[in-house]
């Protein structure tokens, strides 16, 4: 038995379900849950499917709330998480109540710790998985415009429109796929791609805050002040690194956001070309080979990590050029 069909009889046994993902949820954390639980709400009207999630994300507010899960709902009931490469990082201070872990991840396995591992770190996007699963069993499962729009929403989304490193025919296929199934994706992409007004404003600070090493690191700090000049929430000021992508000759760029809060340095880093997940795991993170994320302690560390960022990316050079 291959591990979607255990995935979905296991799913079939259970009366009580209740799907998690990762804490600061992106669009493919919300899309996947999201859509899986349309999915198994309008397949099995009969079975309690509950979303828990102790995160919240301003920027995805448009797809819906969560539920308010008790502590007992968990007694007996199986747990699905989506999206989330290691335990800490579950976005449910209940998860571990549950009977069984099924684990659906497209991140470089750190962390099995489901009763059931599905990870594929291959794929572009965890909804890309969600997608693949749904046409498997496409006789069996009934997946609704709404459903198909979700999980559209993660493979979008996490791929950078399509245009990051993972898309593959097959990727395209199965957001094809999604199509078909009456995705409302004008809607969609006004609700992901248009700003307020004020949002230009920060862009043209991010432009002037722009820093490059030696080789070609292109890198922000967003400090608490910026943060609150610009009334960002975490997850708005961590998307700033989207902007630093295209600079010419940049292979590798970093968003370095202050967490007053926790007292940390919250890190994105992204990259075209090399790898930089071995770097993210040195400080304190992890992720995609060309897209982590990683948390430094002080102004020190960051700049400990723009020196070796700057020196991986110096020694790619020497033996790759330049190459844009």
């Amino acid at each position: 038995m291959n591990i979607k069909q255990e995935i979905l009889e296991t799913i079939e046994r259970y009366d009580t379900i209740v799907i998690s993902r990762h804490i600061r949820p992106d669009g493919d954390a919300v899309g996947s849950t999201m859509g899986l639980a349309r999915v198994l709400r309008d397949t099995y009207p009969n079975k309690r499917v509950f979303l828990a999630d102790d995160d919240f994300s301003d920027y995805l507010a448009f797809c819906g709330k969560e539920d308010d899960v008790p502590e007992e709902v968990y007694r007996g009931a199986l747990l699905i998480v989506i999206d989330t490469g290691t335990r800490d990082r579950i976005s449910n201070h209940n998860y571990a109540k549950a009977e069984k872990i099924v684990k659906i991840d497209h991140h470089i396995e750190a962390d099995p710790y489901g009763d059931l591992n599905w990870v594929e770190d291959f794929r572009s996007s965890a909804c890309e998985m969600i997608a693949d699963f749904l046409l498997t069993f496409r006789d069996r499962l009934r997946v609704t415009p709404e459903a198909a729009t979700f999980v559209y929403m993660g493979m979008v989304t996490d791929s950078g429109r399509f245009r990051f490193e993972g898309v593959t025919g097959e990727t395209m296929r199965l957001a094809g796929a999604m199509l078909d199934l009456g995705v409302d994706y004008e809607t969609l992409f006004s609700h992901l791609y248009t700003e307020e007004f004020e949002a230009f404003a920060l862009k043209s600070y991010v432009y002037d805050h722009i820093r490059i090493t030696e080789h070609g690191v292109a890198y922000i700090y967003m400090d608490a002040a910026a943060q609150e000049h610009f009334r960002l929430t975490l997850e708005a000021a961590s998307n700033v690194v989207g902007e630093l992508s295209d600079i010419r000759g940049s292979l590798i760029w970093i968003a370095f956001i202050d967490n007053t809060a926790k007292r940390n340095i919250r890190v994105r880093l992204r990259s075209r070309f090399l790898g930089i997940n071995d770097l993210a795991i040195r400080y304190h993170g992890g992720g995609h080979n060309m897209a982590a994320g990683a948390t430094v302690f002080s102004v020190e560390e960051m700049h400990d990590l723009i020196r070796d960022a700057d020196a991986l990316l110096g020694e790619f050079k020497k033996t790759h050029g330049d190459l844009l």
